[in-house]
């Protein structure tokens, strides 16, 4: 079933969810109407590549005039072709941004997908659910709007009192024009009597007009820090959450038309101002409340302006390698790495060209790491319209590049006390800009970095990165793991299921979470609050292993992404079974039942296991030797599971492997999975290869022992093997002959 069936199966709650993810960058109609071409492309990948998604962006383009041509309905024809000259209009000179849309779009159905899956929600997701909830972003929306329309009202209010103040103006310099002689007349009186009445209420509508503009600047000054600040800061603890894999539910486009509303406001309210200064130069006295109280409210408005903007400097896109854009936060010396800043706030003006300018490592106290690094490229770009951000500035930096300093004696830093992959680093960006006479120094920092100089690393490096990011929300902690704190099995469990669901339709459900567990943590692991340890997680080896449990699980992950990630999708992988949970799993089964679980001695394998009956009735376990990538780079594992032959004790060889547990008739599970066919070049004989194992029974042991897999066989191989063994059986036609 495709993914885009399953959403439409949701409940109405994760729907709300789903229908959030979409507008007018990437429309649900073309999500509906082009699902099955749209799943099948690989657009996180084209995200990073600009030749790509050139080409990816002119097939859907192509896609969607094939299905408006083949549109019966008018109207939804008409649409199509609305959406299409949109779509023309936003990407076609950023194609990648268009592929970074959909790629989000679809992780995050994976992500929705995976959370209806589970029993349980984890704490990490339910305290994300819970801040972005839908009535507080219409709060929000609400109260901006308010001020929006309390700003405008002032605008109306100071023409008004314009006008008004010129209609005295008029009457006043009339009145001095007279002559002398006419002042005591009764004309005059009752003029002097009108004017004095209207500069009453001249004075009434300044004091009343200061009065709202005071109301509406607390209230963008209560708005700022009660709303604004903390969505801006509950979004970059998102960014740190969907970093690791995590959701990331609110959308920086809401947040930016938040500041930038809030922006218009301020810039407003000080044009406003501006104006009062310009009548109390035509017309002033005594007591008059402008040159008492604006000069106090000009310095509000231009701090909360000052702070608004300043904050509104943001790192939308954290420092990836394309090689790795699941694994963002790591940096390999020589490689280069991407990274965005944007600026939330739509400005009416700038005054020169905005250059942004990247620093590594920036006021770095001395000693602080064992090695330093230099951005090898050039460091500083200027910032862009986008308009597909609604005119906001932004700056991408797509070939930044790392080298490492070497010092005066050749050596490169001193060893540190932490390894490499727990030494943070930071890059730092910062612009000087001056808008409507308003200097403002812009600067931020990307999270904490793990810079690595070999991939082997890279493991380790993302350990880091999960640990530092599930921990903290600190921007910029880089001693943290002097000493790092521990996290609670329900938090590091979330966060495990989440590795898997990023390049997945599904986390690890209830059980498999307990089964990790108890590798872990033993004993404990029924205890959701019990404290794991940074050493514990990546650094100590499992008891009896060369490995560590993170090392052990990272290698299973690569393995499913690579070469298993069919059948897992399919979750017919029980995954993390003990031989202990397998024997019992499996002791009342009927021969030829097998399971699909992870080894626990080798790193990156899997094995199958399955029950066989001797003559006596007795029941006994068989596993086959883990498979590791460099075998199933040979042949897609649902393909050996089809294929594989057992030579036991001069039997004729057969596929011991009948139902997938709990009792599922192995063509039937797998059958839409298997990919290799028998070669149909003429004028060769068909070929087939074949994985084989010899199955040695000792008598003496209840417990049979099979012999690691051969490599898959060709037939002919299989032939020379059958002769050596003197198995009685039809002989095969080697597939080179002629």
């Amino acid at each position: 079933m495709s993914q885009w069936k399953q959403i439409q199966q949701l409940e109405i709650r994760l729907l709300e969810h789903v229908d959030y993810l979409y507008d007018d960058n990437f429309p649900m109609d073309i999500r509906q109407g082009l699902a099955g071409w749209i799943e099948s492309q690989d657009w996180e990948t084209a995200a990073n590549d600009e030749s790509m998604a050139t080409v990816l962006f002119a097939n859907l383009l192509s896609q969607l005039e094939r299905v408006r041509s083949q549109e019966q309905n008018f109207l939804q024809r008409h649409n199509m072709k609305i959406i299409q000259q949109q779509l023309q209009v936003k990407y076609t000179s950023t194609p990648a941004v268009m592929a970074r849309v959909i790629s989000t779009c679809l992780r995050e159905e994976r992500r929705i997908l995976s959370s209806a899956c589970m029993q349980e929600q984890g704490p990490l997701e339910k305290s994300l659910q819970n801040s972005v909830a839908f009535e507080r972003q219409k709060n929000m929306d609400n109260r901006v709007g308010v001020i929006r329309g309390s700003v405008q009202l002032m605008d109306q209010a100071v023409k008004y009192i314009e006008d008004m103040q010129d209609d005295f103006d008029f009457r006043y310099k009339t009145l001095q024009s007279r002559d002398s002689t006419d002042r005591n007349s009764e004309i005059m009186k009752q003029e002097v009597t009108r004017l004095q009445e209207m500069l009453n209420r001249l004075d009434f509508k300044r004091k009343e007009i200061l009065s709202k503009m005071d109301v509406v600047i607390k209230e963008i000054d209560d708005l700022m820090t009660s709303q604004l600040s903390p969505e801006l800061q509950d979004w970059k603890r998102r960014q740190q959450i969907a970093a690791i894999g995590g959701p990331l539910l609110t959308g920086l486009d809401q947040l930016q038309g938040w500041f930038t509303l809030t922006a218009q406001s301020l810039f407003q309210i000080k044009r406003q101002l501006d104006k009062l200064g310009e009548l109390v130069v035509k017309v002033t006295y005594e007591s008059d409340p402008i040159p008492l109280q604006k000069p106090q409210m000009e310095e509000r408005v231009k701090y909360l302006l000052y702070h608004l903007i300043k904050s509104s400097f943001v790192v939308e896109k954290q420092p990836c390698m394309p090689t790795h854009p699941q694994k963002p936060l790591i940096v390999k010396t020589g490689v280069q790495f991407t990274t965005k800043v944007r600026l939330l706030v739509k400005l009416p003006e700038v005054d020169y060209q905005l250059k942004v300018k990247t620093t590594f490592d920036k006021d770095l106290p001395p000693g602080r790491v064992s090695r330093q690094f230099f951005i090898l490229t050039n460091n500083t770009k200027v910032m862009d319209i986008e308009d597909y951000s609604n005119g906001c500035l932004s700056v991408e930096f797509r070939h930044l590049q790392l080298k490492e300093k070497k010092y005066i004696n050749g050596t490169k830093g001193n060893e540190g006390l932490l390894s490499v992959t727990e030494e943070l680093h930071s890059l730092s960006f910062e612009a000087c800009f001056t808008v409507q006479g308003l200097t403002i120094d812009l600067e931020t920092c990307s999270l904490p970095l793990v810079v690595i100089s070999n991939v082997s690393q890279l493991p380790g490096g993302w350990a880091s990165v999960m640990w530092y990011n599930l921990l903290t929300d600190e921007p910029r902690n880089l001693s943290f793991f002097g000493n790092p704190p521990r996290a609670t099995w329900s938090q590091l469990s979330e966060v495990l299921s989440w590795q898997f669901s990023t390049f997945s339709s599904q986390g690890l459900n209830k059980e498999q979470l307990s089964m990790l567990g108890e590798k872990l943590l033993g004993q404990h692991a029924s205890c959701s609050d019990y404290q794991v340890s940074w050493s514990k997680f990546c650094k100590e080896n499992i008891q009896g292993k060369p490995f560590s449990f993170w090392m052990w699980l990272d290698s299973i992950l690569e393995l499913i992404k690579r070469h298993l990630l069919p059948v897992w999708n399919e979750s017919y992988i029980m995954g993390f079974v003990s031989k202990e949970m397998e024997r019992a799993l499996l002791k009342d089964k009927e021969q030829g039942t097998f399971l699909l679980r992870f080894s626990e001695s080798h790193l990156g394998g899997i094995t199958f296991t399955w029950v066989e009956h001797n003559e006596n009735g007795e029941m006994r376990l068989n596993s086959v030797e883990p498979y590791t990538k460099s075998r199933l780079s040979a042949l897609p594992f649902a393909d050996i599971i089809r294929d594989y032959k057992v030579i036991s004790d001069g039997v004729v060889p057969e596929n011991p492997l009948k139902f997938l547990y709990p009792n599922i008739p192995k063509d039937e599970a797998f059958g839409r999975l298997y990919n290799s066919q028998p070669s149909k070049v003429h004028p060769y004989i068909p070929s087939q290869l074949i994985p084989i194992s010899e199955l040695r029974c000792n008598v003496s042991t209840s417990s049979p022992s099979c012999q690691s897999p051969e490599p898959p066989m060709t037939p002919g191989e299989f032939d020379l093997l059958s002769e050596h063994l003197c198995l009685s059986m039809d002989t095969m036609s080697s597939p080179y002959s002629d």
